[in-house]
């Protein structure tokens, strides 16, 4: 995977692997704002906020986020593929985003017309809250095992 002209881009150019590193830096951002605002709606912050109305943007914008940093993450992933796959750390990443997501998934269809969540959304707010800086932490320590 590391020979693939995008990898080889990166390899070469380090001024195109700064770009890429921070537009995934920014997409993390987008996508743990977006949805680390909307949990604590969900959790009863913000309650002058109409949920109908910050959660479908909220959620638009935490899935952009997140289409960005998986394209700009595929991408670095391919400069050391191999490494990567070997790595705990990123395995970890690996799962806690798929959990996260499948929570996401379940919450996007629930909760924009309950003013009021229940709490079974509440509990997927919370542990959407657990999991999403799980993800960060995960991805930081890559560099470090």
């Amino acid at each position: 995977m590391s020979t693939l002209p995008p990898a080889v881009l990166l390899q070469r150019n380090g001024t195109t692997y700064l770009l890429v590193n921070a537009a995934h830096i920014a997409a993390l951002g987008v996508l743990i704002g977006s949805i680390l605002t909307l949990d604590l709606r969900l959790l009863g912050a913000f309650r002058q906020v109409p949920l109908a109305l910050v959660g479908p943007l909220l959620s638009r914008m935490a899935a952009c986020g997140l289409a960005l940093a998986m394209l700009t993450g595929a991408w670095l992933f391919l400069v050391n593929a191999v490494d990567y796959a070997a790595n705990i750390a990123f395995r970890i990443k690996l799962g806690l985003i798929a959990l996260a997501v499948l929570n996401a998934l379940w919450l996007h269809r629930r909760v924009w017309t309950q003013e009021r969540p229940s709490p079974a959304v509440r509990l997927h707010g919370a542990l959407s809250l657990l999991l999403w800086p799980r993800v960060l932490v995960a991805g930081r320590w890559i560099g470090f095992v």
